[in-house]
């Protein structure tokens, strides 16, 4: 059981009923070239596409962490025993930042999705923010900040970048924070680039510029590197990305 609801919400605005078209209409081969195998078990987690007023709620991760730190993300994590999806998807989000889940309306899923370096099949939960409360960080040991992200901005030419991996991989990203200094790519940002180009959403950009990434985020890349080095295997690059090879 997911537990998202057969039908839309009361109230939810006229601008996210495409979206909710859009979640029933998209496949996971039009979000990713990585689908869930069916020969053997994987690991199972939700995360939280949480829209208020034209914007998406995304997080920071602690740019100390050993597994993706300073990466971009929506909230969420594990699916706990007995839990549905969308039940999944809320806690973390509580737990995290505080998003209180009596004021959030679910509308939909998106394909459940794979992350082959740590077998992981998340599924994406859209919410609607009906009723938006303080928020904070509750967990500084996994988040570093808390971003609102309008779509107008998220969607403008300059705020538009490729991004480059040193493990080879080369994908869209966006620039977001109050300096557009802080990088959104990997996972989320191929799930946003896809899902709103899916939607017709999207402007096209020519040739965004490249960027790097900061060396905090390379982190875990350089210890898997210098690891499979000692033991003189290939290291990969070790990341959870949904088109390492683009």
């Amino acid at each position: 059981m997911s537990g998202v609801p057969d039908g839309l919400p009361d109230g939810l605005p006229d601008w996210l009923h495409p979206v909710a078209e859009g979640a029933r209409g998209i496949r996971g081969s039009e979000l990713t070239a990585f689908l869930p195998p069916k020969d053997r078990p994987v690991r199972r987690g939700a995360v939280l596409m949480l829209f208020g007023d034209h914007d998406v709620l995304l997080t920071e991760r602690a740019h100390d962490m050993r597994s993706h730190p300073g990466q971009v993300s929506f909230p969420g994590g594990s699916i706990d025993p007995g839990e549905t999806i969308v039940e999944a998807a809320l806690r973390e989000a509580e737990e995290e930042i505080g998003v209180d889940p009596t004021g959030v309306e679910v509308f939909g899923t998106l394909p459940e999705l794979w992350l082959p370096p740590s077998n992981f099949a998340v599924t994406p939960v859209l919410g609607w923010w009906r009723d938006p409360a303080p928020i904070r960080v509750a967990s500084p040991q996994e988040v570093h900040a808390i971003h609102r992200v309008t779509l107008e901005e998220l969607f403008a030419p300059e705020h538009r970048i490729q991004v480059r991996h040193p493990g080879g991989w080369t994908g869209p990203g966006f620039l977001i924070g109050p300096d557009k200094d802080v990088i959104l790519w990997g996972f989320t940002g191929g799930i946003l680039t896809r899902f709103f180009d899916f939607l017709g959403w999207l402007p096209p950009v020519t040739d965004p510029p490249v960027h790097s990434l900061p060396d905090y985020m390379l982190a875990e890349h350089v210890r898997r590197t210098a690891a499979a080095a000692a033991a003189d295997e290939d290291a990969g690059d070790g990341m959870d990305i949904l088109e390492p090879n683009e």
